[in-house]
């Protein structure tokens, strides 16, 4: 039976306030943020659900994101509580997630449009089988 590492990544995208005044204008940006977790933390699935498998944050987790000209924009790592923000302009980009220590290969490469609303689930092999 394959057991993964399940990360999320609720992409939700938020309008940045924009400031403006009659000199100057500023690029509209938007704020992305993301909640990264690992599931499946059990080799076989419990009935009731046993809370020792339950989902657990992904701390430290590099996220690269690559715009739509394949160059990268930023990286951000996940907090303690496994999320993250960046802000970004209009566009599109390409999350590519960095391996995480303990954990098999890396997940593949996610495009996603800013703005608008993105979900991405981004899996991990735990090696557990």
């Amino acid at each position: 039976m394959d057991v993964k590492f399940v990360v999320v990544l609720s992409m939700v995208v938020v309008c940045a306030a924009c400031a403006s005044s009659p000199s100057t204008t500023t690029a509209q940006t938007f704020v992305v943020g993301g909640y990264v977790h690992a599931g499946l933390m059990c080799p076989v699935v419990h009935e009731p659900p046993d809370p020792n498998c339950a989902d657990r944050p992904v701390a430290d987790a590099v996220m690269a994101v690559r715009g739509a000209d394949g160059i990268e924009v930023v990286r951000v790592s996940t907090d303690q509580e496994g999320r993250f923000t960046l802000t970004l302009p209009a566009g599109t980009y390409t999350l590519i997630p960095q391996p995480v220590t303990g954990l098999v290969g890396t997940a593949p490469e996610q495009s996603f449009v800013v703005p608008g609303f993105v979900e991405l689930d981004v899996a991990y092999d735990t090696g557990i089988r």
